[in-house]
């Protein structure tokens, strides 16, 4: 009787044994290092994530004439876009920012609440000259001195003329800030003040 115990517990022992053996093949068994990294590691690991961080766009003179030629087709698309007979915001909206798009929303629906709508021809821009950019923290802010020639009046609901004249070309002079977060993926400007 003593022995068929001796024999249970053997055959107990060797199922637990196999029970270990076949979690350990499931789960695998821990492997590396379990102990603390020196200081130096630290170092490194920090350089190199700055070196897969993404870098900060210099903003030399290739980048100023791309911005440039942005900038021009921004000023005509946002001019065009507020001087138009609908007195509202379309395809200018994603380049203003919210403010600068509630003071041109907010001109537009007084416009419209006196009945008056804008008709315009855009000539073309004259000129278009970075007056300063400066870089703070990760928004570089970029000012475009701008002059451009419009055919520009505006008209009540009779058609009568208020201001300007259809048949004139007139000279205007803009100086705006454009705005871009350079860390960001998206590489699109925004107007973000009309400093005239």
């Amino acid at each position: 009787m003593n022995y068929s115990f001796e024999y249970i517990d053997i055959i107990l022992l060797a199922m637990i044994a196999g029970f270990v053996l076949r979690l350990r093949g499931i789960l695998g068994k821990r492997t590396g290092f379990d102990g603390k990294a020196p200081p130096q590691f630290g170092k490194i690991l920090k350089e190199a994530a700055a070196k897969q961080a993404p870098k900060q766009e210099a903003f030399d003179e290739n980048a100023q004439k791309e911005f440039l030629n942005g900038a021009k087709i921004a000023y005509e698309t946002i001019i065009t876009d507020f001087s138009d007979n609908d007195n509202k915001l379309t395809t200018s909206k994603p380049l203003l920012n919210k403010e600068i798009y509630n003071q041109f929303n907010d001109a537009l629906k007084e416009r419209s609440q006196r009945g008056h709508y804008a008709e315009i021809t855009f000539i073309g821009i004259n000129s278009a000259i970075i007056k300063e950019h400066k870089k703070i923290d990760k928004i570089l802010n970029v000012t475009v001195d701008f002059i451009a020639e419009v055919i520009t009046c505006i008209k009540d609901k009779d058609k009568k003329i208020i201001s300007g004249d259809p048949e004139k070309i007139k000279k205007i002079y803009d100086t705006w800030v454009f705005s871009r977060d350079i860390t960001s993926a998206n590489p699109n400007w925004q107007l973000v003040n009309t400093l005239t």
